[in-house]
């Protein structure tokens, strides 16, 4: 069992619009991933849905809301609790919003996934993908 560290717990969102999904590229890596999705830390009294929504404001512009919750679970190389929720858009269009903290964003097919994720993605998320991109 992987032992989760004391570092906040993260709410990932999962956006899908116009069957691609939106991804973002760190400025730094967080371990080696480099490409991720929207999302960052859950701050006290908040839910990770509202985390998720509002991380994706802060780091594309991109207006979101949130769906319904696809996971959670222990990052097997950061060790930090993950959930990924699935959101869809309200408004705006996605850019590079936080520039200290992002260098890009991009919206991937399906088939473009795993060249910018090669681990995979977790697999509830992987599987919702495939429900909603096929």
């Amino acid at each position: 069992m992987t032992e989760t560290t004391d570092d906040p717990a993260l709410s990932m969102a999962v956006v899908i619009s116009e069957g691609k999904l939106l991804m973002i590229r760190r400025s730094e890596r967080e371990g080696a991933l480099l490409w991720a999705l929207p999302g960052g830390a859950i701050e006290p009294g908040e839910s990770p849905e509202e985390a998720a929504v509002r991380e994706t404001v802060e780091e594309t512009g991109l207006v979101v809301a949130a769906v319904k919750a696809l996971g959670q679970r222990v990052h097997p190389a950061t060790g930090r609790l993950m959930s990924y929720i699935a959101c869809q858009v309200l408004h705006g269009e996605a850019r590079v919003a936080d520039e200290e903290e992002l260098d890009a964003v991009a919206w991937l097919t399906l088939d473009e996934i795993p060249q910018y994720v090669p681990h995979g993605l977790y697999k509830p998320v992987q599987e919702y993908l495939e429900d909603q991109l096929r």
